[in-house]
C-alpha cells in the first residue's frame, strides 16, 4: 500500500500499523501534501492519502473511487487567513478583488462561508481571482470567478497591489504590511467554534476504494494507530471518528454547495455508508 501523509508522526504510525497486518507499505513523500490529491483521485497513485476535505467531497460528488477514513490530519482556525495590505476591512470585501489559490481550496470555502454567514457578504458582488484549478476533473468554477493570467502569482499580485484582499494559509508571505481583514480573528474564530461546537477541518484521510476492499484490516489498523496518536496530543484540532467529524464536515459541505464548489449535495451519512461498505465494517468500528 502507498501512503501519503504530511505529518511524519502520523505517517510513521500508519506505516507501522499496516506492516503489522502483514501488508507491504511504502510512504510517498509529497510536499506540500495537497499536491498528492489529484494523482490519488484520478490515477489511484496512493492508497491512503491526506486530502483537503473539499477535495474529498468533490471526489465523492463526482463518484470517484475514494472513501473517507475519519481522521483529521489538519484542523485549524481560519478567520485569520483573510488578509489585506491596505486600510480595508472585512466590511469592504464587496466591490473589491480577493485572490485565492483555487476556488476549491478548503481554506477559501471556510472563509467564504464566514463572509456570507457572519458578515452578510454577497459572493457575487466580489471580484474573485483564482490561480489554479481544483484537484477533481469535471469540477468547474462559478461564472462569477475569473482566472488570473498564466504565470501570475497570488503572493506577488497581493503584495504589489493588484489585489485588495487575499485568502492565504501556508502561502501567506512574510511582510510587515500584511494584516488580517477581520479584527481580532483569534477571538472571532474561538467564538464561532464555541457556537458551532467544532473547529474547521482542513485535511482528512482518504482511502482508495480498491485498497479499502482488498486490505480492510490494514486500513483499520492505520486508523487505530492515527486515532491513538492524535488522542495523545490533547488537542481539539484533530477530531477522529465519524461522530467527531459529522459537525465540521456537514458544515463545510453546506458551504461548498452554496458556493458552487460541489455539483450536488453530499450528506455525511453518504460518506459513512461508502466507507463502511468498502471496508466491510459497521460505523461503530470507525467512531460512528
Amino acid at each position: 500500500m502507498k501512503v501519503v501523509l504530511g505529518r511524519d508522526d502520523l505517517a510513521a504510525a500508519a506505516e507501522s500499523a499496516v506492516r503489522g497486518t502483514g501488508t507491504e507499505v511504502e510512504r510517498l513523500d509529497v510536499r506540500p501534501v495537497n499536491r498528492a490529491a489529484r494523482g490519488m483521485i484520478a490515477e489511484s497513485s496512493a492508497d491512503i492519502c491526506e486530502l483537503p476535505i473539499v477535495t474529498l467531497l468533490q471526489a465523492v460528488a463526482h463518484d470517484r473511487p475514494v472513501v473517507l477514513l475519519p481522521v483529521t490530519a489538519l484542523g485549524r482556525f481560519q478567520h485569520q487567513t483573510l488578509v489585506t495590505c491596505g486600510d480595508l476591512t472585512v466590511a469592504d470585501v464587496e466591490g473589491h478583488s480577493v485572490g485565492i489559490r483555487s476556488w476549491s481550496q478548503t481554506t477559501g470555502v471556510w472563509v467564504r462561508g464566514f463572509l456570507t454567514e457572519q458578515y452578510g457578504v454577497d459572493l457575487r458582488k466580489v471580484d474573485w481571482v483564482v490561480y489554479e484549478g481544483g484537484h477533481v476533473d469535471g469540477q468547474h468554477d462559478p461564472a462569477y470567478v475569473r482566472r488570473a493570467p498564466e504565470g501570475a502569482s497570488l503572493p506577488a499580485d497581493f503584495l504589489e497591489g493588484r489585489l485588495d484582499f487575499g485568502i492565504m494559509g501556508n502561502e501567506l508571505p512574510a511582510d510587515d504590511r500584511v494584516r488580517t481583514a477581520i479584527a481580532g480573528p483569534a477571538q472571532v474564530a474561538a467564538a464561532w467554534s464555541a457556537d458551532k461546537g467544532f473547529v474547521p477541518v482542513n485535511h482528512v484521510v482518504g482511502v482508495g476504494e480498491k485498497a479499502a476492499r482488498e486490505h480492510p484490516a490494514a486500513v483499520c489498523a492505520a486508523y487505530d494507530a492515527m486515532r491513538d496518536l492524535l488522542a495523545d496530543s490533547g488537542t481539539d484540532l484533530n477530531p477522529v471518528g465519524f461522530e467527531a467529524l459529522r459537525g465540521p464536515v456537514t458544515q463545510v459541505a453546506a458551504y461548498a454547495l452554496e458556493q458552487d464548489a460541489l455539483p450536488r449535495p453530499v450528506d455525511f451519512d453518504e460518506l459513512v455508508a461508502r466507507s463502511c461498505a468498502a471496508l466491510g465494517v459497521p460505523s461503530s468500528r470507525l467512531g460512528g
